[in-house]
Formats: structure tokens, sequence, C-alpha cells
């Protein structure tokens, strides 16, 4: 696959991940994270997490991207932070997208 474009860091991500993870405590500081993105990041976080889930491969991802700028009806934070597992989809999308992490995990660590 060839190399993606991704309009979000992979820093970001790793971020939102460990969020996720936090659980209840750290879900008004996620929310207000997810908001304060642009709409390409936005849009680039909801393929990632489609394509963990699933729902596109990763060979789709421009498809994904497109899809999520298409059906953004609802603010992407409360999209996203009622998707169940969503940590597990993010960092599953971006292991299938080929994307390294180790460096930002390790900041977290």
């Amino acid at each position: 696959m060839s190399e993606i474009d991704l309009e979000i860091t992979p820093a970001k991500v790793v971020h939102i991940i460990y969020q996720a993870r936090e659980g209840q405590a750290a879900s008004a500081e996620l929310h207000e994270f997810i908001a304060a993105l642009n709409d390409d990041e936005k849009a680039h976080l909801t393929a990632i997490a489609w394509i963990g889930r699933g729902a596109f491969e990763a060979e789709d991802f421009t498809e994904a991207v497109e899809t999520a700028y298409a059906e953004a009806t609802t603010p992407t934070e409360n999209y996203l932070m009622g998707m169940p597992h969503l940590a597990e989809n993010l960092e599953s999308g971006l292991e299938a997208l080929g994307v390294d992490v180790s460096g930002e995990e390790e900041d977290f660590l």
C-alpha cells in the first residue's frame, strides 16, 4: 500500500487513544480536544476509526475520508465518543494503515 497522506498527526491520534482509555474522568477533556480539531483532522480521525472497526479496508482510506466529510451531520466529538471501543478502533486503524506510532506512544508512558 502506498503511503497515505494523513491530515492529522499520529501524535494527536495517540493522545485521543490515551484519553479514550482513561474513561469518564477524561471525557470532557477528550470532547474539547476533538472539537478543537479542524475539519480535515476530524474527517481523517473518523476514517481511521472506521478502518479500525472494519467498516472500510485500509486501501479504501480515501473513500472513508470522503464519506466522513459527506456524513458529518453530528459533531465529530459526539459521534466518536459514542463509538464503542474508540481507542481500540483508532489503534487498529493506524496499524492497518501502516502508521508507526511507537515514538508517540513513548511520550505517554
